[in-house]
């Protein structure tokens, strides 16, 4: 199975359009457009019946302890966990592509409704969910795409992972308020192909992508 995109291309840099936090100067991030990339797959095995599609931050620091502090930095030394940005989940098999900005078109504070989506499919909530439990005027579950925004002051790019798995089965088995960990587990014995698309991005200045 093969994964392409208009939206950008395998291992550059991701457009600003598709992130969800920009570079400011004064307040290090502002909010991007926030809008989900163009993607289309193919070379689809026989058997398939579904799709899932992921986006994951390979990344994320395994401890806030310097994330977005003033005069500090997050080491590039320190160990990396992964960061669900998309969870979308029961596309039908003759759906073979997501135009840009479909199922995400700006920030929207306290998350996007869900689990419902275009084309019969499902969508999961993101980490986002998460990182805003504290933040009152944030805080809620971001359902579907949420795009980048690393901590403005890490010292690595991340690097953002989208993938489409075709599975053999209509309907994953994840019920009301998933995630990707559960998505993850529930596809296991079930995947027939998966493709790849990589791309990176980063809020710090000085690390050069």
């Amino acid at each position: 199975m093969k994964l392409a995109s208009n939206s950008f291309s395998d291992g550059q840099k991701i457009p600003a359009e598709f992130v969800f936090g920009i570079p400011d100067p004064d307040q290090h991030v502002a909010l991007g457009k926030n809008r989900n990339p163009h993607l289309a797959w193919g070379d689809v095995p026989e058997g398939t019946r579904s799709f899932v599609l992921l986006c994951v931050d390979l990344d994320v620091p395994s401890k806030g302890d310097d994330v977005n502090r003033e005069g500090r930095t997050v080491p590039a030394d320190l160990p990396r966990v992964d960061f669900f940005h998309w969870v979308l989940i029961d596309l039908p098999p003759q759906i073979t592509s997501i135009a840009e900005g479909a199922f995400s078109d700006q920030v929207v504070p306290r998350g996007k409704p869900g689990p419902a989506a275009a084309h019969g499919a499902r969508q999961g909530i993101n980490n986002y969910t998460q990182w805003f439990d504290g933040d009152q005027d944030m805080r809620g579950d971001y359902f579907g795409y949420d795009g980048p925004c690393p901590p403005w002051n890490d010292s690595i790019p991340h690097r953002y992972l989208f993938s489409v798995y075709a599975l053999d089965i209509e309907r994953l088995p994840v019920e009301g308020r998933f995630s990707g960990k559960e998505v993850r587990e529930a596809m296991e014995g079930h995947i027939l192909a998966q493709a790849n698309l990589s791309v990176r991005y980063s809020l710090n200045p000085e690390v050069v992508l």
